[in-house]
């Protein structure tokens, strides 16, 4: 496949895990008050099934997505900055590393994109990223080992990758759905302890304490299987987007090659979203048992789609 059709098919999956988060909370909390109202109804109510579930599915999912959204917005602002004091990253300047700030700055150009604020990690691992709501309040992140481990073309294709992170918007989609997600969990939290009388009241408290049991459920199993799928996916995304701007996809598998094993950041072991935007796993536990909850594809399988572009 050429470098177009990897970026448009990339792009195109992207998408529907994205529209899989809403559509199977929305459908893993109607089922749930279905089968409760089911084996729970009274034909002396006066209402059918269908009417209780609908009614109250109406004022449920409304007020979890104003919450959500809430949460989302000051996280939208605050997030890059966290970011980076969570990395121990050190800002530089173009007079501290010339060499390193020209790179970004041309690949920046070639993407059409402002120059984003350059930060050095002082560790001998192999990992960079990037943060940012957007290109004009974008930053990428890199360690003085894989500096001074790739050659040129490599780090070029490692900065082109994050550069891919910035204009594709990767950091704000994968910061506000795991917020999103976070805020929801907790919200499960909260929902299952609440605790009421009998009766009427009693029959409330119940349908929280379900709500609840659906969030946590939703939060600690369905949402990260999701969440890792779109966040490998945004791996592939960013390693045909640093093919593009680079049109050497050889030298970005190269340097694949040379951080796999060396990848590891403590920061990233204590926190999932640091790991999950990292250009190679970070978190120290390597591919897990199961592809479904890794956060990078592995390294082997993006160095064969490299290897696989056609530079045309």
């Amino acid at each position: 496949m050429d470098i177009y059709g990897e970026i448009a098919s990339n792009r195109r999956k992207t998408i529907l895990i994205i529209l899989a988060f809403p559509l199977l909370l929305a459908a893993l909390l109607y089922i749930t008050l279905w089968i409760f109202y089911a084996f729970s109804y009274d034909p002396l109510a006066g209402e059918t099934v269908s009417g209780q579930v609908h009614g109250l599915f109406l004022v449920i999912l409304p007020v979890l997505s104003i919450l959500s959204i809430g949460w989302m917005i000051i996280s939208y602002f605050m997030g890059g900055n966290m970011m980076m004091s969570m990395a121990d990253a050190k800002e530089i300047k173009r007079a501290d590393a010339p060499e390193i700030y020209s790179l970004v700055e041309n690949i920046a150009k070639v993407a059409g994109a402002p120059t984003p604020r350059v930060f050095i990690m002082n560790t001998s691992m192999l990992n960079a990223f990037a943060t940012g709501r957007d290109p004009q309040h974008a930053a990428i992140a890199l360690t003085t080992g894989i500096i001074g481990k790739l050659e040129r073309p490599e780090l070029e294709g490692v900065i082109a990758h994050e550069m891919g992170h910035i204009i594709n918007r990767d950091i704000r989609t994968t910061m506000l759905i795991s917020t999103g997600v976070g805020v929801l969990t907790l919200i499960g939290n909260i929902l299952i302890r609440v605790r009421g009388g009998r009766g009427k009241s009693g029959r409330g408290t119940l349908i929280l304490n379900i709500v609840g049991v659906v969030l946590l459920i939703y939060g600690a199993f369905l949402a990260p299987v999701i969440m890792y799928a779109l966040s490998r996916q945004r791996e592939y995304q960013a390693d045909a987007t640093s093919a593009y701007l680079t049109r050497n996809p050889l030298a970005l598998a190269s340097a694949l090659e040379k951080i796999s094993g060396r990848s590891e950041l403590e920061a990233a072991s204590k926190n999932a979203f640091l790991s999950a935007v990292c250009i190679a796993n970070a978190n120290g536990k390597g591919f897990s048992i199961s592809s479904l909850f890794a956060t990078h594809p592995p390294i082997e399988k993006r160095v064969a789609v490299l290897k696989g572009i056609r530079q045309n």
